[in-house]
């Protein structure tokens, strides 16, 4: 984008704040009745509400930061991108801190809001949903209790207390100078002093989003509807495709590793009989598994939730990581590429920054609100990571009785529920009163039909933090596993590449295992289906330099099906394996590879299972009798190279007919057995959003084509073939409708297109939406519906070409400040968008644009 026209962009995001800024004013100026809610505006990870003067250059200048040890410096280079180079790590920190709270303030005092159930205080009524759901899961109970048993001399607590004085000295700032964000200023409501506990609970909602899986009430209304032997049938714990573990075995059975007791949850104890890999068919007879109650309380929680802010729980199954070495790699050390695929914003969720101080050197992506460094590099070590997606979440149906108000019946006897009483401020409405109950299950979340509590792995001690600032400090293979056994939520795959030519991937976290019984579902409260503890950190899925010189983690399965322990199910838990088997694929077809290497895999749009599948559809018409339009859609196909590209007529036709063969296989089966998909209409709708039944429809399609599926009840006999040519019939129907008579017109950026949207839900401050390649099966993931706004969040490469020297690159969709009418609003967008990654060096490489802060001790 040339000058000029950054500059008119400029000017238009700078009178979009304004008039944006003035329909805000409008609602909330009132000060009384219902107020309108900000709508997504308010959503964590966003806002855009930045006062004017923010907007101005940001030249060199002198702070005074209490609490600071002595003389600190930030430089920035041209995009914003600051290098803090400090005396000691709490100085380090406190400077983070202070960045965070200068670019991002809106998005932290949100994200804080969302996380303590505060939302309905800026919000209105409409945030009310929100609260109750955040209090009653209890991110804010578990935050405390973390802080609290937290050593306050252990390295997490320090620098907890220093980013907090860092954020709270931004703050004092405003409240002398009145220069605020204006979401402050036209509400009245203005940000509290941060503390740890705040920092500790922004961590829950992000591990919230990434683990808090509703899997077990999807397959309660399954069960309910197409009985549970068909149910397991289309979702199998074990997928039915062929996947590419990282980690293929051989596997050991360790045990089980204790959990400590947590305010919200009971302490595991652990149990000899544990249920290491539950049986997926405990009983055959579809009635003795039906439960009305449990089945009609599912339903009425999983409606509560659809209601909820997108980061409320996990949504999408995508991120890649892999590392290559030796014979792989040009120079024969390690390289590593990754790029964590979460909601595409304005702001981002990432604020990139380098950090230095004795014993920290370190660059990449920081979460805001947290210290350190999530993804990226140090002067020996590169990490990426992924979501595991294992059940992290266990639904209990605990036994109650109207004669027993507050009671439930736990292992022999009747127990009083524990009980904790909140006040939900609501503008311009009645503050709501709380009260949130417990069992030694966890908090009930629902009493409609059944009640039903929660146990979730983010409801349990974790000093996720102090694994990851030991991660940041790491030198060598050893050194960075053994920071990440004190990493326990989210569970992520952390993938690895250092200096010497090491490389390895580490699933660290809580998966947990219960007593008896099937997890998938909602489990019996009395006792018996009990959680009894976790895989012990040594049997979790682990890689280090394999005989193949490759890593891939992709949020497939990880390991095989001969892993002794249970980790999920395939719907919903692991993703379809196809973003995992082209990576292999491709890895596995290239030797002495460079970044521009993996950058071009970073970009790769060829979609893995149209290979396979299309071949077939071709077989399955060649008897068809087909009409001049169709032949036309299906020379298209016949001439694609599989590549999901903008201008491609064949990647159109592809997706259309595989979305409407997955809808003439299953659809029937949902009409004839009445699945509820209004209660959750993105987890239960016939989609390719649906891992299991992608998966089923491959393997059905490729090696049993007259499977049963294919003959729905009330229908003729079917088969493979019978069922591509009636799904071809229709794709070419409706996209003729849709897109013209011509097949050769029909490009996948006419039906397909990619937004980065401002959280403000102003179209005027997004990023398109805009014709855009890929779908959420290409390593280049467009995730989200067919304008994606989900995908790759943060690229990254590295390359090692010694002990201590690497060259890393990378790039994010978004810019470092939340105002849009900065200059570093959307800086990086366009080379994100183009594949391009720009330098990530170490903060004492690092090019300064002349723009240097200088922070010194005050008082």
């Amino acid at each position: 984008m040339n000058r000029g026209l950054r500059t008119v962009r400029r000017c238009l995001h700078t009178a979009a704040a304004v008039i944006v800024s003035m329909i805000v004013l409008g609602t909330l100026a009132l000060g009384s009745g219902t107020v309108p809610a900000l709508g997504s505006a308010l959503s964590p990870g966003g806002g855009v509400w930045s006062s004017a003067a923010d907007a101005k250059g940001i030249t060199s200048k002198t702070v005074r930061l209490p609490g600071m040890g002595s003389r600190a410096t930030v430089s920035f280079d041209s995009a914003g991108v600051p290098a803090v180079r400090a005396s000691s790590d709490a100085d380090l920190y406190q400077a983070q801190g202070y960045l965070h709270a200068t670019f991002r303030l809106t998005q932290l005092d949100l994200e804080r809001r969302t996380a303590k159930g505060r939302l309905a205080e800026i919000q209105g009524p409409a945030g009310v949903k929100s609260d109750t759901f955040e209090l009653q899961t209890g991110l804010l109970r578990t935050a405390r209790s973390a802080w609290s048993a937290m050593p306050k001399d252990g390295p997490d607590a320090k620098a907890l207390v220093a980013y907090s004085r860092g954020v709270n000295a931004r703050l004092a700032e405003l409240r002398e100078s009145g220069n605020w964000p204006a979401l402050f200023t036209l509400t009245g409501l203005y940000p509290q002093d941060w503390t740890p506990v705040d920092t500790l609970a922004v961590q829950s909602l992000v591990t919230q989003n990434l683990n808090y899986s509703i899997s077990p009430l999807v397959y309660e209304l399954l069960r309910q509807s197409l009985g549970k032997k068909r149910t397991m049938e289309f979702f199998p714990v074990i997928p039915a495709n062929e996947q590419s573990p990282y980690d293929p075995g051989p596997y050991r059975d360790l045990g089980v590793s204790p959990l400590p007791a947590t305010d919200n949850v009971n302490a595991a104890v652990p149990d000899g009989g544990a249920a290491r890999t539950p049986t997926t068919h405990a009983s055959s007879a579809d009635v003795d598994s039906m439960n009305a109650p449990a089945s009609s309380a599912a339903g009425t929680l999983l409606e509560r939730m659809k209601q909820l802010p997108a980061t409320s729980m996990f949504s999408y199954p995508d991120s890649n990581a892999w590392a290559a070495n030796g014979p792989k790699t040009a120079g024969g050390t390690a390289m590593l590429a990754g790029d964590p695929h979460l909601a595409t914003t304005l702001p981002s969720f990432w604020y990139q920054i380098a950090l230095s101080a004795p014993g920290t050197e370190a660059s990449g992506a920081s979460l805001v609100g947290v210290p350190g460094i999530l993804v990226g590099r140090n002067q020996s070590i590169s990490w990426s990571l992924t979501n595991v997606q294992n059940q992290s979440t266990l639904f209990y149906s605990e036994k109650t009785s109207s004669a027993r108000p507050n009671q439930y019946f736990w292992n022999g006897s009747w127990r009083d529920m524990e009980q904790e009483r909140y006040t939900i401020p609501v503008r311009g409405g009645s503050p709501v009163r709380l009260t949130v109950d417990r069992t030694v299950h966890g908090p009930v979340m629902t009493r409609a039909g059944q009640t039903v509590s929660v146990t979730w792995m983010g409801n349990y001690p974790s000093r996720s933090l102090k694994a990851m600032l030991a991660m940041n400090k790491a030198q060598n293979f050893r050194e960075f596993r053994t920071a990440l056994a004190d990493w326990h939520s989210p569970t992520l795959n952390f993938a690895y590449a250092d200096g010497r030519g090491n490389i390895g991937i580490v699933a660290a976290g809580h998966f947990p295992v219960v007593k008896a019984g099937e997890p998938w579902f909602p489990l019996s409260g009395t006792g018996e289906n009990d959680l009894v503890g976790t895989i012990p950190y040594a049997a979790t899925p682990q890689a280090y330099n394999p005989p193949g010189h490759i890593l891939a983690t992709a949020n497939q399965r990880p390991v095989g099906p001969s892993y002794p322990y249970y980790i999920g199910t395939s719907y919903n838990a692991y993703d379809t394996g196809y973003r995992a088997n082209r990576i292999y694929q491709y890895l596995e077809s290239h030797d002495r590879m460079t970044a521009a290497d993996f950058t071009a895999l970073q970009n790769d749009v060829e979609d893995y299972l149209a290979r396979k599948i299309v071949p077939r559809l071709e077989s399955a018409l060649e008897s068809a009798s087909l009409d001049a339009r169709q032949r036309r859609a299906l020379d298209q196909l016949a001439n694609w190279d599989y590549r999901m590209t903008e201008s491609s007529t064949g990647a159109t036709v592809w997706w259309t007919f595989w979305t409407n063969y997955l809808s003439a296989v299953f659809q029937p089966w949902w009409d004839a057995k009445k699945v509820p998909v209004d209660k959750a209409e993105e987890d239960l709708t016939v989609s390719p959003l649906i891992p299991s039944l992608n998966e089923d429809l491959e393997v059905w399609t490729l090696r049993d084509p007259d499977n049963a599926a294919f003959s729905p009840p009330g229908r003729p006999a079917g088969d493979a073939d019978s069922a591509m040519r009636a799904a071809f019939t229709r794709t070419v129907s409706e996209l003729g409708s849709e897109l013209g008579d011509d097949p050769a017109s029909w490009r996948w950026g006419r039906v397909h297109t990619r937004e980065i949207a401002a959280l403000s839900g102003a179209s005027a401050l997004s990023y398109g939406p805009k014709p855009a390649e890929g779908n959420h099966w290409t390593v280049n993931a467009a995730e989200g519906g067919m304008n994606s706004s989900f995908g790759p969040s943060w690229r990254m490469v590295v390359t090692w070409t010694g002990r201590n020297r690497a060259t890393a690159s990378a790039i994010y969709p978004g810019g470092q400040n939340e105002n849009p009418a900065s200059p570093w609003y959307e800086t990086f967008i366009a080379d994100w968008w183009a594949g391009r990654l720009r330098p990530m060096p170490l903060a004492n490489a690092s090019r300064s644009s002349g723009v240097v802060w200088t922070l010194q001790p005050k008082g």
